[in-house]
């Protein structure tokens, strides 16, 4: 779900402009209807929506370490996640992080990709396949992750200040960080209540804000492979935003880490109900397949 993106470029704060914003905007007015539908219905929409987006970023990262776009390896690189997200979609997810596992034989670079992107995506899936309510967990990360990249963009335009880590990103501030932080608390305590009832509205601030540090670190983590690769933009599919790695850098981190937290709540409840006791017991006790961790109702994807 495109958003307006907290990467700023290097101007002096005297000579903020303001003209990308109108094209991210329409960017995201005409994108992001269509990604809440896919994440609503479910079912066979949500899954080729996560599928086009993995896949997606999978050609960006190919790309970006000059993998020839013609070739069969190039072919065979794409066609990977799509193996493992329809392991997922069958219910086997240890054979799913197998196969993304096996993405070794492309080389060192090229299989940190896969590990990364696969993961993000199957980690959707999960979310919306395999715990309750599965639409609001989705829809709380996006929501925060967006919301957080998007008041950082503002806040770190409108208050500038000291430079958040200028080696790597240098127009992000420290400001921007706050801002989006304090925005994604904010949102997340309200999709918290909405989804879950009025009651966990702390819990929605606590994690909304867990969901805003690691989407943070996701975007510094891309912008340093991009300053690494020497380019601006890992792509120019969105107009306005870059490419999908650009704009969903932060869900990268943030979608694994809810879909972990997850494993740790009982009966599959939503992430947010996590406890210490049963993410170390579910971590060590080692489930792997769709009936170690099966929700209330055993809701299932249907793709028919």
């Amino acid at each position: 779900m495109p958003v307006l993106g907290s990467e700023l470029p290097s101007t002096p704060r005297s000579g903020r402009n303001w003209k990308d914003l109108r094209t991210r905007l329409i960017s995201a007015a005409v994108l992001a209807p269509v990604a809440a539908l896919c994440i609503w219905a479910g079912g066979a929409a949500y899954a080729a929506l996560v599928l086009l987006a993995t896949t997606g970023m999978v050609v960006e990262w190919g790309r970006l370490f000059g993998l020839a776009a013609r070739s069969w390896r190039a072919v065979l690189y794409v066609a990977w996640p799509v193996a493992a997200m329809a392991a997922a979609l069958s219910g086997h997810w240890l054979v799913a992080f197998l196969v993304l596992g096996g993405a070794f034989v492309f080389g060192p670079a090229l299989w940190s990709g896969q590990v990364v992107i696969g993961c993000a995506g199957l980690a959707l899936l999960w979310l919306r396949l395999m715990t309750v309510p599965g639409t609001g967990e989705v829809l709380f990360v996006i929501i925060c992750v967006a919301v957080s990249d998007s008041g950082a963009y503002l806040i770190g335009r409108m208050l500038g200040g000291p430079k958040l880590a200028p080696a790597i990103s240098p127009a992000k501030t420290w400001s921007g960080s706050a801002g989006g932080l304090a925005s994604a608390m904010v949102a997340g305590g309200l999709v918290c209540a909405l989804a879950s009832g009025s009651e966990t509205w702390v819990r929605g601030i606590v994690f909304g804000a867990m969901m805003a540090v690691a989407a943070q670190l996701g975007d510094l983590a891309e912008s340093a492979l991009k300053r690494a690769r020497g380019v601006k933009d890992s792509g120019a599919i969105i107009p306005g935003h870059g490419g999908l790695l650009d704009r969903f850098d932060g869900l990268l981190v943030a979608a694994p880490l809810a879909a972990l937290l997850s494993l740790g709540a009982a009966g599959g409840e939503a992430f947010w109900y996590v406890t210490p006791a049963g993410l170390l017991s579910a971590l060590f006790a080692g489930h792997a397949d769709t009936g170690a961790h099966a929700p209330r109702g055993g809701r299932t994807i249907q793709l028919g």
